[in-house]
């Protein structure tokens, strides 16, 4: 049960936040065992002066492609399942974007069954 919020340039056209919609929800559903009807994601697109962040930190060089993933999650994952997931979102978005490694960033949370209310005032209980 993630949601994730995805924040990028303005530039980028609708065909494209598709693509990466598609490219993030098909990472999770493989790596992340996310159920395929499991999809909640908000795209903010934002003008360069918008996204500060730092070019070079822990990264080989940011450019204005950045992307930031901000994923909160409702069951904790292991180390080698968030490793397998965040190598299958940078190459899918590589290799069907041409947006490089570099430029994406990811950020998880992860929360317990009763931090959620899918509908009608309810409280999650698996």
């Amino acid at each position: 049960m993630p949601i994730t919020r995805i924040v990028c340039r303005a530039t980028l056209n609708d065909a494209d936040l598709e693509r990466i919609s598609d490219i993030l929800h098909d990472s999770l559903v493989r790596e992340f065992a996310v159920p395929s009807d499991d999809k909640f994601q908000i795209f903010e697109r934002l003008p360069e002066r918008q996204r500060v962040y730092d070019r070079r930190y822990l990264s080989g060089g940011r450019s204005a492609d950045f992307i930031l993933f901000q994923i909160t999650a409702g069951k904790p994952r292991s180390a080698v399942q968030k490793q397998r997931f965040y190598r299958a979102l940078s190459s899918g978005l590589h290799e069907r974007l041409g947006i490089n490694p570099n430029d994406v960033m990811v950020t998880l949370q992860f929360t317990q069954a009763e931090d959620w209310s899918f509908s009608l005032g309810e409280q999650y209980c698996p």
